[in-house]
């Protein structure tokens, strides 16, 4: 078995351009806006998507049969046709923000927990790209990646 370094994440390579230190201000921002997600979404403030996605993202949530969902309007629909298939509440928990990408952008990684209406939880881990436009963060792209296999299928070799 490979084993894995607490800074696997942190470490891992990007090649969008040398990674660059945020600021304590930039990453509270990130990690509220990251949060905002459950709020907006369990309080069916479904108007305020602006809040926390630019009008171009691109929310994928293949590992949910939906593939991509293009736009803040693609995304709100899939909520609303999905209606009381929804999760009832969205937590978000172990937000790292792993490195700026030196033009504006930072990739997040962050786990979440859903709770369904009958009480059953699942367990996902979103991978953003967040950017700053106009002076405010906002998620411009979003990976959900399910979480239905304990240690994501890794076994003794």
């Amino acid at each position: 078995m490979t084993p894995v370094t607490p800074h696997a994440v942190r470490d891992r390579p990007h090649t969008e351009g040398p990674a660059m230190p945020l600021a304590t201000e930039d990453r509270l921002a990130i990690a509220e806006l990251v949060s905002l997600h459950g709020h907006l979404f369990d309080d069916g403030r479904l108007d305020e998507l602006t809040e926390l996605f630019t009008e171009d993202v691109v929310y994928d949530v293949s590992a949910f049969g939906q593939g991509e969902l293009a736009g803040i309007e693609a995304i709100r629909d899939a909520a609303l046709a999905l209606g009381a298939g929804n999760a009832v509440a969205h937590h978000v928990t172990n937000i790292v923000i792993t490195d700026d990408l030196g033009d504006g952008r930072a990739r997040v990684r962050s786990k979440g927990l859903g709770v369904t209406a009958d009480g059953r939880c699942g367990s996902v881990s979103y991978e953003d790209v967040v950017v700053r436009r106009e002076g405010a963060w906002r998620i411009a792209r979003r990976t959900v990646e399910a979480r239905r296999v304990p240690l994501n299928g890794v076994t003794r070799a």
